[in-house]
């Protein structure tokens, strides 16, 4: 079975069974500073599953795009990406356990769906502990399907638990369920979720049934939501019998494209794919990263290679790809990234409408990278002098680390370099300095990829609807072309993102500051009405640049009446109920973003 075809089977099965389907939403959230990218495909519905009615209705169904590099350092074995594609059905307050796991059942393993045998399947279920019991319900839903006893493993709060994703919120247990690949147990103990490689999870059903109070209580909560997504690049591995997801098809033309520029072993010998674990390693990270690249520049809120958030991680990416691409030899990643647009671009047109603008970044950043690299060596050849004092010849670690660390200098040139010169280079020394800076790393970026829920507070209400009244108000002053083109609200401050080529004015900031707090002083009332997305546009409401949207949306109107109105807009919300609660609108900082884009920093006072 193809990606395609399970992608298709899936949303059949839930559309039949009174699911609507919707849209995937952007890599890179909307107002969400909590996290860099879209990391699940719960992640775009967290405010629904808050509360907020959804147009579609209580029951729905959809491929998400995600994006995670809290495994970056384990992509290449047979399961990790960076990149990946979530299935995912969500019950906002409808059917729960019961209904959820039952219907995840028969998907699997009914012959008209998936068919995999259940005596393959095993699953996990919380465990139990102070703040709340064991799951017994989900438990007992698994036994009535048949999955005996010795499949059932109950896992502790940090395997088998969702959320807050912050201190506070929703959250709940949730049930896995793996594939039982074959391989001998480690031991007695060895079961579903054991980490020892013979189980694969491939679906993680969440229920949300607690909220999370300040005080460290877990209240039930009265509407309990299910939440469910599964992966399709595991998921088609086991369905073809293959070991690793860069074996199935989704793969194929992506290494192909690898392998066609990668030149022959150091000793001149042809290199065959599958026959040298450590140059198929790095074929496979070039494959990953080239695609999450592809991916990110192609989205409709893409950003680009920068040393910041989200633009960071994207620059990482690329660089990472060009390092292990020069073990290879290959000169460009050019041909690869062709490849993902080629092969990607039916479920994700946006791909195929951006690639000039993904080959054109990917070719910026290659270039700056390999200038990085030149003033590594430069850089080496200057502490050359002092190195060879040394009788031992040894370079130390710190300092190995410090040319990676400043310079993005990778290890492996450094000992290059060295051994040209009779040198080593102290590797343990400079494994433990660069194992620290992992650690620093993850748990930065676990707080900054920890997914979860957009800030609903008072202040991020109001900074949510001063976007609608500064995207109006641009568009007053500057003209029709300055859309939106992203925003980042916290409880302090916002920032909003809009298509303009040049810096405005300080007169146009002056204009369009006074616009947003002549609309704040009015107090106009916030409407909202569920209406189709062309009727949306006939009546004048604006859009995102480039998003998605459902054929029945949310549409939120500022102003007296449906022909008396400041704004009007397609959005998810949540607003104020009134302009004059806001405080007064104050920009702090208008400035370039990205190639005809600019940035407005503001705050309410």
């Amino acid at each position: 079975m193809t990606a395609d075809e399970l992608r298709s089977k899936y949303i059949e099965y839930f559309v039949s069974r009174d699911h609507a389907q919707i849209e995937g939403r952007s890599l890179i959230p909307e107002n969400d500073p909590t996290v860099l990218f879209t990391t699940a495909g719960m992640h775009p519905l967290v405010p629904y599953l808050l509360g907020e009615p959804h147009p579609a209705g209580a029951r729905l169904v959809d491929y998400q795009k995600c994006i995670r590099t809290g495994d970056i350092d384990s992509v290449g074995d047979p399961s990790h990406l960076t990149f990946f594609e979530m299935l995912g059905n969500w019950s906002l307050g409808d059917y729960f356990k019961d209904g959820a796991i039952r219907m995840s059942f028969e998907f699997l393993t009914s012959p008209d769906w998936l068919g995999i045998p259940p005596e393959k399947l095993g699953v996990t279920v919380f465990a139990g502990d102070e703040n709340a019991p064991r799951d017994d319900e989900s438990a007992a839903a698994w036994r009535a399907l048949g999955i005996p006893e010795n499949r059932i493993s109950y896992r502790p709060k940090e395997d088998n638990w969702w959320g807050p994703a912050g201190t506070t919120g929703p959250c709940g247990p949730d049930s896995e369920m793996f594939y039982d690949i074959g391989k001998e147990p480690c031991g007695p103990d060895c079961g579903p979720g054991c980490s020892c490689g013979k189980w694969l999870e491939i679906w993680n059903d969440v229920f949300m049934q607690y909220n999370k109070t300040e005080g460290g209580i877990y209240e039930p909560l009265s509407r309990k939501c299910v939440d469910t997504g599964m992966g399709i690049e595991r998921t088609v591995t086991i369905l073809n019998g293959k070991k690793s997801v860069y074996d199935t098809e989704i793969f194929a033309p992506v290494i192909a494209a690898v392998l066609a520029a990668v030149k022959d072993t150091p000793e001149g010998k042809p290199y065959n794919y599958g026959d040298d674990p450590l140059r198929d390693r790095s074929v496979r990270i070039i494959c990953d990263h080239v695609r999450s690249a592809a991916f990110i520049l192609g989205d409709p809120r893409g950003v680009s290679p920068s040393n910041v958030g989200a633009g960071y991680v994207l620059r990482r990416l690329i660089r990472r790809a060009v390092r292990h691409g020069r073990k290879l030899g290959v000169e460009t990643l050019l041909p690869v990234a062709a490849s993902v647009v080629e092969k990607f671009s039916g479920p994700y047109p946006e791909l195929k409408q951006n690639r000039d603008y993904i080959m054109g970044e990917l070719e910026r950043e290659e270039r700056k990278f390999l200038e990085t690299l030149q003033k590594g060596e430069h850089e080496f050849e200057k502490l050359l002098p002092n190195l060879l004092k040394d009788p031992k010849r040894i370079i130390s670690g710190r300092l190995a680390f410090k040319l990676y660390d400043t310079y993005g200098f990778p290890i492996e040139l450094t000992e290059e370099l060295a051994a040209e010169k009779g040198m080593t280079v102290d590797r343990a020394e400079f494994d433990g300095a660069f194992k620290k800076h992992q650690e620093l790393s993850r748990s930065q970026g676990g707080q900054a990829f920890k997914g979860g829920l957009v800030d609903q507070g008072e202040m991020a209400v109001k900074y949510h609807t001063a976007t609608h009244l500064l995207h109006r108000a641009l568009r007053m002053v500057l003209g029709d072309h300055a859309a939106q083109r992203g925003s980042n609200i916290t409880a302090e401050r916002m920032r909003f993102d809009f298509s303009h080529p040049r810096p405005m004015s300080p007169d146009e900031v002056k204009r369009v500051e006074a616009i947003v707090n002549g609309a704040i002083q009015q107090d106009l009332p916030v409407s909202v009405e569920v209406m189709g997305l062309e009727e949306a546009k006939a009546a004048g409401a604006t859009a995102l640049f480039g998003e998605k949207y459902e054929s029945q949306v949310k549409v939120y109107t500022i102003g007296k009446g449906p022909e008396d109105f400041f704004s009007k807009e397609v959005c998810g919300g949540p607003h104020v109920e009134r302009t004059g609660t806001m405080g007064r609108f104050k920009i702090q900082k208008e400035q370039s973003s990205s190639a005809g884009v600019r940035r407005i920093r503001a705050v309410l006072e």
